[in-house]
């Protein structure tokens, strides 16, 4: 049974067709980014470093989200921070000693690095408080957003700046109101690690009709291989909803639950994307995403890719070295164990 809980109340500080309603063709224009977490996962590294802050090359990945959000169009961001967050709101201010002295020396194009973070959007700020899950933090936007539509971008997912995965979903958006998800389909081994979506067509090649939602399902009891990954363009209809929304897996408040309410509805679309994500969630995936984004870098990728060749080219021979070294451990402890047998045998044929 769900029971109601109480929304948070403080103030952010600056630093198939719906039925149409009151924000039904509101321009989107906020975003939020949730990044409350402890980023338990990167632990020592983040414990006294929020975990959105590590470096993916030389931006902090949450800087990728703020740009992907800044070049949709998106010029109000609002990110739910926590405790020991504070790192994330001097990142995205002013920083004027160190401009002032990268002036001095006349190097603007670390001059022009510093000062973009801030020169991004109308960046806003507000501690979720308690960590009770990603809905609880989307309900703490409420007094941001309003009574208008707005994005939900995941620091966890980073999608390739060329793609246009944001805009689209701002499009869906327009053409049929409600709520909108981002879908991937991946491998059924991986559903168990998702929100997984039943799906309808609609019509259009990229677009479905989300008919229910299952946060985290087995892999038996998934509704498809539809996997929603970290955008959403929400209508301000999921505050109401996520006020009532009792805990759910995990003990949190689930986005995923609420949206499985309004999908019912008949309100929820999704876009299945099937261009280039980077998931920064864990140890080996952030490596990987480390890699492939210099190797994608014009200044750092053409000597990066040429060393990253080497490398691994002499990692395969140390591996062939070691597989040929084996087996002739193997022959030879197979001649010692077969040494007298041979020995009775020419003497047994003698």
């Amino acid at each position: 049974m769900n029971a109601p809980h109480p929304s948070p109340t403080a103030a952010p500080t600056t630093a198939s067709t719906a039925v149409p309603g009151p924000a039904a063709r509101a321009t989107v224009r906020k975003a939020v980014v949730p990044a409350a977490g402890l980023g338990t996962r990167f632990l020592p590294a983040t414990k006294a470093t929020p975990k959105e802050m590590l470096p993916v090359v030389d931006k902090p990945a949450i800087q990728y989200v703020v740009e992907e959000a800044a070049a949709a169009g998106l010029d109000d961001v609002l990110m739910v921070t926590g405790r020991h967050k504070r790192a994330i709101e001097d990142h995205f201010d002013h920083a004027f000693e160190l401009e002032q002295a990268l002036a001095a020396k006349g190097d603007t194009v670390r001059l022009d690095a510093v000062r973009d973070p801030a020169r991004l959007a109308d960046i806003h700020h507000i501690r979720q408080g308690d960590p009770l899950g990603l809905g609880h933090a989307v309900l703490c936007a409420r007094h941001h957003v309003g009574d208008q539509p707005f994005a939900v971008l995941l620091g966890d997912d980073l999608i390739d700046p060329r793609e246009t995965l944001l805009s689209r979903m701002l499009e869906v958006r327009e053409r049929y109101a409600g709520s909108v998800v981002a879908l991937m389909e991946v491998p059924p081994e991986q559903v168990h690690l998702y929100g997984c979506a039943a799906v309808e067509p609609s019509g259009e090649d990229d677009v479905v009709r989300v008919t229910g939602l299952v946060e985290k399902p087995a892999r038996e009891d998934a509704p498809s291989r539809y996997a929603v990954i970290g955008r959403y363009v929400l209508d301000p209809a999921v505050f109401d909803v996520l006020e009532h929304t009792a805990p759910g897996r995990g003990g949190e408040i689930q986005l995923t639950d609420a949206l499985q309410e309004l999908a019912a509805g008949g309100t929820v679309h999704g876009v299945v994307f099937s261009g280039s994500r980077y998931d920064t969630g864990d140890k080996a995936d952030y490596l990987r995403t480390v890699v492939r984004l210099a190797c994608d870098r014009p200044d750092l990728g053409p000597e990066f890719v040429s060393w990253l060749k080497g490398f691994v080219a002499g990692l395969e021979t140390e591996t062939e070295k070691e597989a040929e070294f084996g087996t002739e451990k193997e022959e030879e402890s197979g001649e010692r164990g077969n040494g007298g047998g041979r020995t009775d045998g020419k003497r047994l044929a003698a």
